[in-house]
């Protein structure tokens, strides 16, 4: 079998530690962890509630720092990074998305991704990341106004919005019935078919690690386990 060649690797991560210290007492969220992701591929990051999975996607974000190891995006190591390096990364390079929408109130949806695009680089226009989750009837009116999965919709167009070249999400449907749920992941499924956006997905949920092209399993702030799905499910063929 023939390995990607380095230029399709996104991130690598070797000998990722990170430990919590809380007065005399330290927690190890993060066991050395060894880790590639490709572009444009579509990862379920699976395991149960303290596994380490949020502080790993924090590290790849830059939103968390790691206590030792090294994580390499284009080149550069994120872990020696200066705290300059990584807002411009974050706000170059990587959309979020969390369990909590996070929408200002007070802004219409178009404007609450018009304020993302018109500080990023090469951004889409807010009217054409909103039609590509299905918000394209939705501009004009205020969170609200919409729903919870179409607020979530709206956080990943505003994510989505200023192109970055990973997508990264915590949870995302952690806050909704399964129904809109599945809405949800469809909206991300698509943004990682049309634009090519490497996307990770934090879950707890086994059922949504079928529409993943990878699963990667997580167990006490270690890698437990990776493997491809044969055939990765449509989200509408998803039910929990």
């Amino acid at each position: 079998m023939l390995h990607r060649v380095d230029e399709d690797v996104v991130f690598r991560a070797r000998g990722l530690t990170k430990i919590y210290r809380m007065g005399e007492v330290e927690v190890v969220a993060l066991r050395g962890v060894d880790l590639d992701l490709y572009r444009g591929e579509f990862v379920v990051l699976l395991g149960p509630s303290g596994s380490g999975k949020s502080t790993l996607l924090n590290i790849l974000g830059g939103l968390d720092s790691a206590t030792s190891g090294e994580v390499i995006y284009a080149g550069h190591d994120l872990v020696s990074a200066t705290e300059r390096e990584l807002t411009e990364f974050r706000r170059d390079h990587v959309g979020f998305v969390f369990q909590f929408y996070n929408l200002i109130p007070s802004l219409t949806a178009r404007e609450n991704v018009a304020a993302v695009t018109e500080i990023a680089r090469a951004p889409m226009a807010p009217e054409a990341a909103l039609a590509l989750v299905g918000m394209g009837e939705r501009l004009d009116h205020f969170p609200a106004q919409l729903s919870g999965g179409e607020q979530q919709r709206v956080a990943i167009a505003r994510a989505i919005a200023k192109n970055p070249a990973v997508l990264l999400c915590d949870e995302p449907t952690g806050a909704l019935d399964s129904s809109t749920g599945v809405v949800v992941l469809d909206a991300l499924a698509q943004a990682n078919r049309r634009l090519g956006t490497t996307t990770v997905v934090i879950t707890h949920n086994v059922v949504i690690a079928e529409m993943a092209g990878r699963v990667i399993r997580m167990a006490d702030g270690r890698i437990a386990g990776s493997e491809r799905n044969a055939r990765r499910k449509e989200a509408h063929e998803l039910a929990w």
